[in-house]
Parts: C-alpha cells; sequence; structure tokens
C-alpha cells in the first residue's frame, strides 16, 4: 500500500560550492495562474468568460541553521548590483525513507531578495536560523 511521503525529509542543491546543504524549512513552493476575463460581443448569456493567463510563481523561503564561519547566504545576496545578480538554479528534493528523491522542485534563474538573520535575545535557548527569500522565473516539478 502507498502511503503519502512525510514533509521533514529534504534536501536543497542551492548551487553553492559545498553542495548539497540541509535546510530546516522550505516555503512558498507554489505557482498560480492568472485569470483573464473576456466576454464576447455575440454571447447570448450575460456572463465573462474565464481563461488562463499568465502564469506567476510566488518568492521561496529557505531557512537553516547559522554555521560558524560561513556566510554564503550573504555572500550569494551581495552580488546583486544594479541590474545585474548570481542566479542559480535551485533544487529541493523531497526523499523518501532510502534517502532517494521522489518529488523534484526546481526553481530556474533564481536569485536573492532578502537575507534575514535571527532575533539576538539573551534569555533565548533556540538555534540561531537565518533565512534567504528566492525570486525566480519559473518551477519545475518532476519524479525521479
Amino acid at each position: 500500500m502507498a502511503y503519502p511521503l512525510p514533509v521533514f525529509h529534504f534536501e536543497v542543491d542551492w548551487g553553492d560550492a559545498d553542495g548539497t546543504v540541509r535546510f530546516s524549512e522550505v516555503t512558498g513552493l507554489n505557482v498560480e495562474y492568472q485569470a483573464i476575463e473576456y466576454r464576447d460581443g455575440n454571447e447570448k448569456d450575460y456572463i465573462m468568460q474565464k481563461m488562463p493567463g499568465l502564469k506567476k510563481a510566488g518568492n521561496v523561503t529557505l531557512k537553516r541553521g547559522v554555521m560558524e564561519t560561513n556566510n554564503a547566504f550573504w555572500d550569494w545576496a551581495n552580488t546583486a548590483n544594479l541590474n545585474k545578480v548570481e542566479r542559480r538554479d535551485v533544487t529541493i528534493r523531497l526523499l523518501n525513507e532510502a534517502s532517494e528523491p521522489t518529488m523534484v522542485w526546481t526553481l530556474r534563474s533564481a536569485w536573492v531578495t532578502k537575507v534575514t538573520y535571527p532575533d539576538l535575545k539573551a534569555s533565548g535557548n533556540e538555534v540561531a536560523v537565518e533565512q534567504i527569500e528566492l525570486a525566480h522565473e519559473g518551477v519545475s516539478v518532476s519524479n525521479e
């Protein structure tokens, strides 16, 4: 019997020299098709027709624990200069029990739009988590 896969076993290849890095969270994997409303002048019913328009993908956020002497997020974000930026293909793989990819999302030409560092609190005991938000030019989904 087949069961749905849990969401906690995944990996992200974000094109860094370190290769595949473990992240604690990935959010924003979505695609939306804008609806175009149109009314034909010869239509007998007084109703607007809807047809698919442009496809729009939301920004994706990656979160991971702050690692000592690793500023890779910041280094990538700092490549932005006016209308030039380092773009990378980012691959997110949902893994099965044998750590084999089953669902794969690929973000095409992603670039950093935002870097967020953790709030620091003397009385806190949480792990320090940094995050980057990525804009991209489309997402593809496949099964490996």
